[in-house]
């Protein structure tokens, strides 16, 4: 593997079509990387770099992680750099969200991650090298009411990055999560919610952010360079972080105050119950 930093390191990166997953292929391919871009679509998308190369890859597909493998196998002998970036959106209070909500994102979402990492991981072995870098969320360390479903798979993406850092580290192989906070991205697109009060702000949240995609790329790949495992893109989830490790109970009444205040808007006649303290 070159040296962080360095040209010509051989990239996979997933949900590549748009977003930060499009922001991040343009940046490796910019530092003279291979890459790379996996998606969705049959044919390449638009605006692609050049020199990118392009496959079909649903990381929900066992068969299309085994078609990665090959591919990277065949063309470039092995891999330096897997890029877990695909996912979705999804949001609403846990009464709002059925059963099929939960399967949905944690199929795409988490096991998409899983896949990825289970995938390649033999390789790395053999190469004695190899760098895993999970997209998560700030909500995989900080959970905001309304977003049950979203925390929990985010979170179980920080908890697997951090057990793979630990299992893999003996073999030569650096594992990375990110956590970025709200920005500007085509995440808003795939939002999926059965709670449309809560769907209007997340998509409130999500496109009016002044943080674009293309900043959070950025960000992601110098903490990569670093070598870093918990890479966080913005001061706002960093104060958010601490304050939940070290200002607990401001933390945990900012969080009520949000959750007091979605109870506002969408059942403004029901009484407030009376808080129990132990």
């Amino acid at each position: 593997m070159s040296a962080p930093g360095g040209t010509g390191r051989r990239v996979l990166v997933t949900g590549a079509a748009s977003g930060l997953g499009a922001a991040l292929v343009a940046a490796l391919a910019a530092r003279g990387d291979r890459v790379l871009a996996g998606d969705l679509a049959e044919t390449a998308p638009e605006g692609l770099p050049a020199g990118v190369a392009y496959l079909r890859l649903d990381v929900t597909s066992d068969e299309d992680w085994e078609g990665a493998l090959t591919h990277v196998e065949h063309t470039w002998g092995g891999l330096d750099l897997l890029v877990n970036n695909a996912g979705v959106a999804a949001g609403g209070r846990i009464d709002m969200l059925t059963m099929d909500d939960w399967r949905w994102i944690t199929e795409i979402n988490l096991f998409g991650v899983v896949r990825g990492c289970r995938t390649f991981t033999p390789m790395w072995k053999r190469q004695g090298s190899g760098h895993i870098v999970n997209i998560a969320s700030m909500a995989g360390l900080v959970h905001p009411p309304t977003m049950s479903s979203y925390n929990a798979v985010k979170a179980a993406i920080v908890a697997l990055s951090e057990t793979l850092h630990h299992e893999l580290a003996p073999y030569g192989v650096t594992t990375s999560v990110a956590c970025p906070s709200f920005f500007r991205t085509g995440l808003a697109s795939s939002l999926r919610s059965g709670d449309p009060d809560v769907e209007v702000a997340a998509h409130q949240l999500i496109e009016g952010s002044t943080v674009t995609a293309d900043v959070i790329a950025a960000r992601v790949l110098k903490g990569v360079d670093r070598r870093r495992h918990l890479i966080l893109t913005e001061p706002a989830g960093r104060t958010a972080l601490l304050a939940k490790r070290l200002l607990r109970p401001l933390y945990d009444r900012t969080m009520r105050r949000v959750a007091e205040g979605v109870r506002r808007r969408v059942d403004p006649d029901r009484t407030r119950p009376r808080e129990h303290r132990a």
